[in-house]
């Protein structure tokens, strides 16, 4: 699966990128009909420690999911924000599984 990784007002390293992606190729295990996925990687100009901001959205058919994390690495909101949309690829498959 292809992810479109933007890195908003900093460049991203490929170490990051890649960690991402290999992630993010996980989901296929749970839905192999995942058409695009795009992620957004924020910092926040805080005072705060929790100003990393990983926003994926995951387009599948008829439908799309959208998960934002804040934490203090974005290793940690993607691995958070991939375990819930795991959770909801998974609700999703059940219910068409049901439907049939």
């Amino acid at each position: 699966m292809k992810v479109n990784t933007q890195s908003v007002n900093f460049n991203a390293d490929s170490t990051l990128i890649d960690f991402i992606q290999k992630r993010m190729d996980k989901l296929d295990m749970f839905y192999d009909k995942i058409i695009q996925s795009d992620v957004y990687l924020k910092v926040e100009n805080t005072s705060g420690k929790e100003n990393k901001i990983f926003e994926a959205k995951v387009s599948v058919p008829g439908d799309s999911f959208v998960v934002k994390k804040q934490c203090k690495s974005f290793e940690e909101g993607a691995d958070i924000a991939i375990a819930s949309l795991e959770r909801q690829i998974k609700k999703r498959k059940e219910k068409l599984r049901a439907r049939t």
